[in-house]
């Protein structure tokens, strides 16, 4: 059989490529298949290992400002030569900041825009850019500063790239951003649908989460209006109030800016991992996460992988590390829905077993088909 395996990681446990190297040692015990491996991913964590594990693409390692301002070594990807892959986690991820030190005036997504020029210096003349986890509030000040923006206060004074500089603009200056950016094709891997302002803006649904107070969530709120205001004036095009600006604390209005495209994070990797050229021959493929509920619907890898799928008549099997409420959607977009618990264990037992239970349940399933094809 023909067998396309593009699971997305067990965050916590696997990660997506781990996920598809124990699901395709699992079905070679099985007999002899024709399998393909395309990890994915939809933008965020995991996204440049996914991407690479598919690809002959490379890594790229670099020193940038890291989310608090200091010098981190990092990386990004490139592929096909001209096209680079950047995961804002790497640059300005949450998870890069300890939970007592998360403040949004103290974040800055500067070392995102030092990537982007390390990208153009190596020839990129297309970037793709995942979005998710984010430490940031700064709809992009620091990317923006780091391409060339200059940001002033109410005295003249050149501001510094934090979070905070952001509640003192007064005016800017946009000429010397990067003349080289105007060739570059941004692609903005972004699943969420948020205006850059207002109660379901940036500073309001996902300020919370990088340490913002009520009464930073406010000032964030209308240094971000403030923001907009400068840039679109000097710009004369309106972007605020677009779908997916207030991605990552305002970093898809930013890339806005830059004639950036904002679109689904799973459909962008499915495409750079060429992954309908390989579901177009399958008999079935198998996808996967840590926990699948009706959320994995809307957005999510396993989702698309089902839908991109479905085009081509081929089923597809979402094999999870759980599958959660209202699970019973599922069935519309899957030929089946698998957990790969098979008996009752403790989350712990689950998370130091995954490779194990993960292997397992690929053979249950494949018995089964196995099975069916040979009436």
């Amino acid at each position: 059989m023909n067998i396309v395996i593009a699971p997305d990681s067990y965050k916590g446990s696997l990660s997506a490529t781990e996920v598809a190297n124990t699901i395709e040692q699992a079905i070679a015990e099985t007999g002899s298949h024709q399998i393909i491996k395309k990890p994915m991913a939809d933008g965020g964590e995991g996204t440049i290992e996914a991407i690479l594990s598919a690809t002959n693409g490379k890594n790229v390692a670099i020193s940038t400002s890291g989310p608090l301002g200091n010098s981190i070594k990092t990386n990004y990807a490139i592929i096909n030569k001209s096209t680079a892959i950047i995961e804002t986690a790497l640059h300005a991820g949450l998870y890069q900041v300890p939970p007592q030190n998360r403040n949004p005036d103290l974040t800055t997504s500067f070392g995102i825009g030092q990537a982007i020029l390390d990208a153009i210096e190596q020839g990129c003349e297309q970037i793709i850019v995942g979005l998710g986890g984010s430490a940031t509030n700064d709809g992009g000040l620091g990317l923006l500063q780091a391409l060339g923006l200059k940001t002033y206060d109410s005295d003249g004074n050149l501001l510094d790239k934090f979070g905070k500089d952001l509640l003192y603009i007064h005016s800017i200056n946009l000429n010397e951003l990067d003349s080289r950016l105007k060739k570059v094709d941004f692609r903005i891997a972004c699943d969420v649908d948020n205006p850059l302002c207002g109660e379901l803006g940036a500073s309001a649904v996902y300020g919370p989460q990088k340490g913002a107070t009520s009464s930073q969530i406010s000032e964030y709120d209308r240094a971000l209006d403030n923001f907009a205001d400068l840039i679109e004036t000097a710009l004369g095009q309106e972007w605020r109030n677009t779908p997916g600006a207030g991605a990552a604390g305002g970093l898809g209005f930013a890339f806005l800016t830059l004639g950036g495209k904002l679109d689904s994070g799973a459909a962008l990797i499915a495409k750079s991992i060429q992954l309908e050229d390989h579901l177009k021959n399958a008999d079935f493929a198998i996808t996967g996460e840590g926990q699948s509920d009706e959320q994995t619907l809307y957005g999510k890898a396993p989702g698309y992988v089902a839908e991109l799928a479905s085009q081509w008549n081929v089923p597809t099997i979402l094999l999870s590390g759980s599958l959660g409420k209202n699970n019973h959607t599922l069935r519309q977009k899957f030929a089946g829905c698998f957990s790969i618990v098979n008996r009752p264990l403790s989350l712990e037992e689950c998370m130091a077993n995954t490779s194990f239970l993960l292997a397992e349940q690929t053979k249950q399933i494949m018995a089964l088909i196995q099975n069916i094809r040979a009436r």
